[in-house]
């Protein structure tokens, strides 16, 4: 997130969000947010949000996710909000949306998994 200037902002059981600064280097020919820089807040906002409600020393990995990109990304920021629908031992499944102000950008349905303690992972 720190190559995109995005930081988390707000962190809680089972939701998390993350605020990402307009920077005209992460724009698309038409100047709109690149629809991957998109999907990457957004599928962090809902990794950490899983995260949030595993075991100490756990790691997060996605398995799957559609984005639906509603709107083009514009705007000065962005705000990810992830959260938690179902948390189970192994797969954790999450909702997740991108807005500008009030404007919806994209809404993402994300799988994540449970990855087990190691010492060659870090979260």
């Amino acid at each position: 997130m720190a190559t995109l200037g995005a930081r988390l902002s707000d962190v809680r059981a089972g939701e998390v969000v993350i605020e990402l600064p307009f920077r005209e280097d992460l724009v698309q020919q038409h100047g709109f947010v690149h629809a991957g820089v998109v999907s990457s807040v957004t599928d962090s906002a809902c990794g950490y949000a899983a995260l949030t409600l595993m075991d100490p020393g756990a790691a997060v990995l996605t398995v799957e996710f559609k984005i639906n990109l509603l709107a083009p990304a514009v705007g000065d920021s962005f705000r990810a909000v992830g959260r938690v629908v179902r948390a189970g031992r192994t797969l954790t499944v999450c909702l997740g949306e991108l807005r500008a102000g009030d404007v919806l950008i994209a809404v993402m349905q994300a799988t994540m998994m449970t990855v087990a303690a190691r010492d060659d992972r870090r979260d």
